[in-house]
C-alpha cells in the first residue's frame, strides 16, 4: 500500500476530462503513442505508454481522464503536457473514461 498523503497534496492534482483529437505512434519509441487532446480551454499533446494495448483508431474521439497540471516533460524527443490515467487488470491496460458520452472536455474531476 502506498504511503498516505494529505488532502492538501491531492487537491494540487488537476484531473480533467479530455477528448482525443488525434493519435499516432511515437516516431522514436515502440511502446508510446502521441495524443493530441482537447481539455476544454486548450488543446495539447500528451505521450502515453499504451501502444501495446490500444490502436490510434481506438482512441480518436474517446473521452479520457488526464492529469492536466503535470509538469511538461520531453519523452524521447516529444513534449508531453499531461498524463493519461489508466488501470491495470492482470495483463490488460484500461484507459479511464467517463461512462456518460455527454461529459464535456475540460470537466473537472473531484
Amino acid at each position: 500500500m502506498a504511503e498516505p498523503i494529505k488532502y492538501e497534496d491531492f487537491a494540487k492534482v488537476e484531473l480533467r476530462v479530455a477528448k482525443v483529437l488525434e493519435a499516432r505512434p511515437h516516431p522514436n519509441a515502440d511502446k508510446l503513442l502521441l495524443l493530441q487532446i482537447d481539455v476544454g480551454d486548450v488543446q495539447k499533446q500528451i505521450v502515453a505508454g499504451i501502444k501495446q494495448h490500444y490502436t490510434p483508431e481506438q482512441l480518436v474521439g474517446k473521452l479520457i481522464v488526464v492529469v492536466n497540471n503535470l509538469e511538461p516533460a520531453m519523452l524521447r524527443g516529444e513534449s508531453s503536457n499531461g498524463m493519461l490515467l489508466a488501470a491495470t487488470s492482470g495483463d490488460k491496460v484500461i484507459v479511464l473514461s467517463p461512462d456518460d458520452p455527454e461529459c464535456v472536455p475540460g470537466a473537472k474531476i473531484k
